[in-house]
């Protein structure tokens, strides 16, 4: 098996190329790092793009919505779809406006869209991407009710092509800017769960699970 996703005029970064990505550890563990995903594709002739929760097994992108929301009857219909998820990671500043941009990791990934209909296989999914969100409180919480499961939609998305591109240097400045006397460097970047905050109707004296607990403090 190749550990690299075949180039095609889709998924081939033509911009930074130096910055592209096409093997396949990388693009996955972006996908497992990022917490939404961006779905695009065509409606009535013209482009759209939800921002969607997901999670991924193997090489399907699972994508949850409500079953009766536009974007899982669109991504229904439609033949072809584009998936992208980012995590930006620093503000790069340069000695010009020019130069100055960002660290990031990105994946754009292309696949056929397929409503997912099973109720074993929908099931499966949702536990995918309740792991993807929280780690271990799928198995804390009640069974879902059936028509929990019927209002939901999920949308599989098996990869067939996709690409990476990691922007992670310090600022590329022009050679005689660095002889100007203004700072340059990077601004780290992170997106952090912070300190728990009670339900309202919380029961006396409940505390947090041990999964949960472990949830706070976490970088994402």
């Amino acid at each position: 098996m190749s550990s690299t996703y075949e180039i095609k005029p889709e998924n081939k970064v033509r911009q930074l190329r130096e910055k592209a990505s096409y093997e396949i550890e990388k693009v996955h563990g972006i996908l497992d790092a990022g917490l939404i995903a961006h779905a695009a594709f065509v409606q009535d002739g013209a482009p759209v793009v939800v921002p969607m929760i997901y999670g991924r097994d193997g090489e399907t992108v699972y994508l949850h919505g409500a079953r009766k929301a536009r974007v899982i009857k669109m991504l229904e219909k439609t033949e072809r779809c584009c998936i992208n998820v980012t995590q930006v990671d620093g503000l790069v500043l340069a000695r010009s406006a020019f130069n100055s941009s960002m660290q990031y990791r990105s994946v754009t990934v292309f696949g056929k869209p397929v409503l997912v209909t099973d109720e074993a296989e929908k099931i499966r999914a949702l536990k995918i991407i309740s792991d993807h969100l929280m780690p271990g409180r799928w198995d804390e919480l009640r069974d879902s009710h059936d028509k929990e499961i019927k209002m939901t939609g999920v949308i599989a998305v098996k990869i067939e092509s996709a690409s990476a591109k990691i922007a992670a240097a310090m600022p590329d400045d022009e050679p005689e800017d660095y002889d100007i006397d203004i700072w340059a460097g990077i601004i780290p970047i992170t997106t952090q769960l912070h300190d728990l905050v009670n339900d309202t109707r919380l029961a006396k004296g409940l505390k947090p699970s041990a999964v949960v607990r472990k949830l706070q403090g976490r970088i994402v």
